[in-house]
């Protein structure tokens, strides 16, 4: 009997493609409300930003996606209460305040929501240690 092969390692996420419907209104939200790093553009439909090790590139529809109908962004932050009524105030839509969402053995998990200019939505989360004795 032949031995199956070992499974490959887990790859990092380099880079998430948004589908926008104006190129430059998102990267403005991205970059001044959500505060990512602008790294370049590449063309007039085309726009890179960086979170961490992953790269964020907003483009138009270009015969696929629809903007407003993407997948969900989660930001890692700190004091997410703090982080998500700034985001709201420079300019985000809100969705959802921040939450405890679930209380896990070593962390409490909190979640709160916005939208970009298209209506994607944007999560914001936070590990949270628990009080100690709990």
């Amino acid at each position: 009997m032949a031995e199956n092969p070992p499974p490959p390692p887990h790859p990092a996420l380099g880079q998430v493609a948004i589908t926008v419907s104006d190129v430059t209104a998102a990267k403005t939200f991205y970059r001044d409300v959500i505060g990512l790093k602008f790294l370049f553009d590449a063309g007039p439909n085309l726009a890179f930003l960086q979170t961490g090790d992953v790269r964020i590139m907003l483009s138009t529809p270009q015969g696929h996606g629809e903007p407003g109908k993407n997948s969900t962004l989660y930001f890692k932050v700190t004091d997410i209460v703090t982080t998500h009524a700034a985001i709201v105030a420079r300019g985000a839509a809100d969705e959802r305040a921040p939450a405890l969402t679930a209380p896990m053995p070593d962390h409490d998990l909190w979640m709160g929501f916005v939208r970009d200019p298209d209506g994607n939505l944007v999560g914001l989360m936070e590990e949270v240690r628990p009080p100690v004795g709990r």
